[in-house]
């Protein structure tokens, strides 16, 4: 077959940017092991403009005008648009496949003669969300139960059929790859003593969400109160630091908060690492923290961590919540320095490694194998489908309201991924404990709470209709 595949992330052939552009490398390359030609379309950049291959039988063209540097990729004048819609609309001329990664190709009209299967990679940035809203492909894959649900419960609700679509294939790891492996190269990137330093691994975009602050905090308390002194905390700079203004000014800012803790000798910023030291990498740490509120649909850092042997300490946040059970991870609600640094303390002062117990979890659930066969078979297999007709549910009296999955009730109050808080709702957690599949109008009534106060749970995203 002849497959036409999309990004709306640059590519690169020698560096990998972020988990998606990394799945996306995986699968593209699985189908030409298969014996198809792949023709992948990204986005040109200042140093990615030439045509580079992957494999022998997949080229990637970096030659679609998106706006760069990220974000708003779409913010780019009407004959750039027309000429992305132009490259892609004459690849799928005569392609038998076409396979959109993360759902950012905001044309549907163009595919729509070709089996076409979307994947949406993330929950929070607007060019995803409105790929999930304009979804007409044929099968929709998400990578996580939550990714599901979330996409259930936002464009599922106007869409008959929706559901029928989807296609649930979590994120596979080469754990062949990430093990425990003895440090190398790394350390002509990183200047560390493994020997003698504990380092603190903070793996993550250069994003407030991606929680530096939060890692900057547990640091401190591990520094001034737990007297742990030899620690060496390793930052990446991101790839678009000599491109954005704005990103230099963030580094900036965070190196002052580092200066202002007296932590500037814990702290090591570091070149990107390429793809292939990260088990060496991961396998330096003695601990990696990601406690950032970012809504992930997956997050492959802490995970990959753990199977280098290296704990990772997570935020009780999105997919964090599910993707391994409580007993076998480290988890904390979201901006909890205390109970972090806590945990983190123990991990470092006991020597922690990655418990058998967890790794066969990881290595059942997560094996890049199955998630390799499941993307080929999705795509390979795809028919054409009627476009999804749009029915709206107007919100009534017998209409039933959950809270969403984006919500979870915990000690402090009712969490919010995208509030990133916590509230105390009494009204409001009495009333879904009571009725778990979903409330009326008259049942609020009937519990003292009004019309108007549903009303605004459900417009501040605390509940959902069913």
């Amino acid at each position: 077959m002849r497959i036409v595949a999309f990004s709306i992330n640059p590519l690169f052939p020698d560096r990998v940017m972020g988990g998606a552009p990394k799945h996306l490398q995986a699968i593209v390359v699985y189908l030409g092991e298969l014996g198809h030609d792949v023709c992948v379309l990204c986005t040109r950049r200042e140093d990615s403009h030439t045509p580079f291959n992957w494999h022998e039988r997949v080229r990637v063209l970096p030659v679609l005008p998106f706006k760069q540097p990220f974000p708003q990729p779409y913010a780019a004048p009407a004959y750039d648009l027309a000429a992305v819609v132009q490259v892609v609309g004459e690849q799928l001329e005569d392609a038998d496949r076409f396979y959109m990664h993360d759902g950012e190709f905001l044309f549907p009209y163009t595919y729509r003669h070709v089996p076409t299967v979307v994947s949406l990679r993330d929950n929070v940035y607007p060019e995803t969300l409105l790929g999930g809203f304009l979804f007409q492909g044929d099968r929709l894959v998400l990578i996580s139960d939550y990714a599901r649900r979330y996409f259930e419960q936002t464009v599922g609700r106007f869409f008959p059929g929706f559901s029928d679509r989807i296609t649930v294939i979590p994120n596979g790891i080469d754990w062949q790859k990430f093990k425990p492996t003895p440090p190398g190269r790394i350390l002509d990137t990183v200047p560390v003593d493994p020997e003698r330093d504990v380092i603190v691994l903070h793996p993550h975009r250069p994003e407030e969400t991606k929680g530096i602050r939060q890692t900057i905090a547990v640091v401190d308390l591990l520094v001034h109160e737990y007297r742990i002194e030899r620690i060496k905390t390793l930052v990446p700079k991101w790839l678009d630091l000599g491109l954005s203004g704005e990103l230099r000014d963030f580094y900036r800012q965070i190196q002052d908060e580092i200066a202002a803790r007296g932590l500037s000798n814990h702290f090591v910023f570091h070149d990107w690492i390429p793809q292939e030291l990260m088990p060496e990498y991961y396998s330096l740490g003695r601990v990696t923290l990601a406690l950032g509120n970012f809504v992930e649909s997956f997050g492959n850092a802490p995970y990959e961590s753990f199977g280098c042997g290296t704990p990772a300490i997570t935020s009780r946040v999105s997919t964090h919540r599910e993707l391994l059970p409580d007993e076998l991870a480290y988890k904390v609600d979201f901006d909890d320095a205390e109970t972090a640094a806590g945990l983190a303390a123990v991990v470092v002062t006991e020597g922690r490694r990655t418990s058998p117990e967890t790794l066969a979890y990881l290595h059942r659930h997560y094996a890049v194998k199955r998630q390799l066969e499941q993307y080929a078979e999705t795509i390979l297999n795809a028919r054409l489908a009627d476009p999804l007709p749009y029915r709206l549910q107007p919100i009534h009296e017998q209409t039933r309201f959950k809270l969403p999955v984006w919500c979870y009730a915990a000690e402090r109050g009712i969490y919010h991924d995208f509030r990133a808080d916590y509230r105390r709702i009494e009204s409001l957690a009495r009333l879904t404990a009571r009725w778990p599949d979903g409330f009326t109008m008259a049942d609020a009534a009937g519990a003292g709470v009004s019309r108007e106060q549903v009303m605004s749970w459900y417009q501040d995203g605390y509940l959902y209709p069913t």
